[in-house]
């Protein structure tokens, strides 16, 4: 007897559909989108690790030439080129040094990123600071005038200039707060041309005097030179003096025959005090012209042999103050104060009507009693 057989077993198509359906997708494009958000991680991780640029200070000088140095400091005066003696350090070594550079004239409106004068522009960048001016100049132009020091001698500079900048400059600030109104007169110093403004020079003496004077002592005695009586003050200046004169002695300068960093440091702050107006009474300076006539004698070489155009820069003033448009010249238009005129005739109007108002009330009492 036939019997029929039943296949049991799973058609092959069913199987092939059934692991198709079981079988893992195709996770090639996760695994390419996976990379790339690690590499978008890695490359945000390598952005927060490295520092971003600091942007370069804005200059004022937009149209600057190339490798020509612009120099900001105060405003020139009639007896010297510049009160400070950073300033005057700063112009009287790139003069010596030979490198081009243009004085802005800038109305003290400017001060450096440290909030400092003198500052200098240089290819678009700012250098501020006397210190760091003069060394990133002597790297840039190859200009060293201390080249041909030996160690000992670079040592007795470090000292010496150290010296001057830290307590010498120091009698002098104290001097300048002391008698604020002696360095206006000793230096013959124009604060309304030198600032620029149209406020009359008693009103900015006054103010000068006032601020420079209270912040000048604030200094002085954070310094701790300020704490000190005159005269013992003075002692210390004369003692200074006396340590630059025993190392010049009788030599044209303090190594030898040619002007190095120190010449040009002593030479910028004693010209502070041997360019006082003689009118102006100063122990300091009286003692340097009496005792060391050797320093003076520094100064007139170090101003002959960088300035030779002393008078010309210290003669010429600063540009008047432009008038405003507003203004009309004599016998044209309409002066300004016109207006304020009008008032004045309302008032005197008011004052007629004020004075009639009584009398017109009498002579009406009058009529009344005759009827």
């Amino acid at each position: 007897m036939a019997t029929e057989v039943i296949n049991n077993a799973p058609d092959n198509t069913t199987k092939e559909k059934e692991l198709k359906e079981d079988a893992p997708v195709d996770n090639s494009q996760t695994k390419e989108e996976a990379a790339a958000a690690e590499k978008a991680e890695e490359k945000v991780a390598e952005e927060k690790k490295t520092e971003p640029a600091q942007p370069k200070p804005t200059v004022h000088k937009a149209n600057f030439q190339q490798d020509v140095v612009y120099l900001y400091q105060f405003s020139r005066t009639p007896l010297l080129p510049s009160t400070s003696p950073y300033c005057l350090k700063v112009e009287t070594w790139l003069r010596l040094a030979g490198i081009k550079y243009e004085n802005v004239d800038h109305k003290a409106k400017f001060r450096s990123k440290k909030g400092q004068l003198p500052f200098i522009e240089l290819n678009g960048e700012e250098i501020a600071d006397s210190a760091f001016i003069i060394k990133q100049l002597s790297e840039k132009f190859d200009k060293d005038l201390d080249a041909a020091l030996t160690p000992e001698q670079r040592v007795v500079t470090h000292a010496m200039i150290s010296m001057i900048e830290n307590h010498l400059s120091w009698v002098m600030l104290w001097w300048r707060a002391k008698y604020p109104d002696s360095v206006i007169k000793g230096y013959q110093v124009n604060l309304q041309n030198a600032l620029n403004t149209r406020l009359p020079n008693a009103i900015l003496n006054f103010c000068y005097k006032l601020t420079s004077g209270r912040k000048g002592m604030k200094k002085a005695k954070a310094h701790g030179i300020g704490v000190h009586s005159q005269e013992e003050i003075i002692e210390f200046g004369k003692n200074d003096l006396r340590v630059l004169s025993d190392l010049l002695s009788d030599k044209p300068f303090f190594f030898g025959d040619e002007p190095t960093l120190l010449d040009v440091v002593a030479f910028a702050n004693l010209a502070q005090l041997h360019f006082i107006d003689k009118e102006v009474p100063h122990l300091l300076r009286d003692a340097m012209n009496d005792s060391f006539p050797n320093l003076v004698g520094l100064v007139s070489r170090i101003k002959e042999r960088a300035y030779p155009d002393w008078d010309e820069i210290c003669a010429s003033e600063p540009a008047p103050v432009k008038k405003e448009a507003k203004e009309t010249k004599e016998g044209t238009g309409q002066p300004e104060k016109q207006p304020l005129e009008e008032p004045e005739k309302e008032k005197d109007e008011k004052e007629e009507l004020a004075e009639k108002e009584p009398e017109d009330k009498e002579n009406e009492k009058e009529k009344e009693k005759e009827k």
